[in-house]
């Protein structure tokens, strides 16, 4: 990518990156091609950086969209980071589910709610696990 107002090429790649791991709550890796490079330099250092919505805000949408396009693969990483980054409680989540459901259609309400419960499940697996390993050093 060309430089632009938004500062050098590698400047927007490191603000991508920040704004990768922050958004998703883990650290990313350069990669690269023009998929990465779109998705790191645009997306994340332009677009989820922008002002007038908070990534809370944003991923709320994302995951309405998401699940009217019936894409749980990719709503379910939505979920298991907002509960990651602390920005929707298992509540919330369920919530969010339960309104969907009445514009996107029950069955794609239900498999996100269902969708919400198995990766709370699998977190707190996985919290229960660290914290024993953790115990037992």
């Amino acid at each position: 990518m060309s430089e632009n107002t938004n500062g050098s090429a590698d400047e927007r790649r490191r603000r991508g990156l920040e704004k990768m791991a922050e958004v998703y709550g883990t650290e990313f890796q350069n990669y690269p091609g023009d998929h990465f490079a779109m998705t790191a330099d645009h997306l994340f250092a332009d677009v989820w950086s922008r002002e007038g919505l908070s990534i809370r805000d944003r991923r709320l949408l994302l995951l309405g969209a998401l699940t009217a396009q019936n894409l749980m693969d990719t709503a379910g990483i939505q979920i298991g980071a907002a509960l990651r980054n602390k920005e929707l409680t298992e509540a919330e989540l369920h919530e969010i589910a339960l309104f969907l459901c009445h514009y996107v259609g029950w069955p794609s309400g239900t498999k996100l709610d269902i969708l919400v419960g198995t990766i709370v499940a699998q977190q707190k697996k996985a919290a229960r696990k660290e914290q024993s390993e953790s115990t037992e050093k």
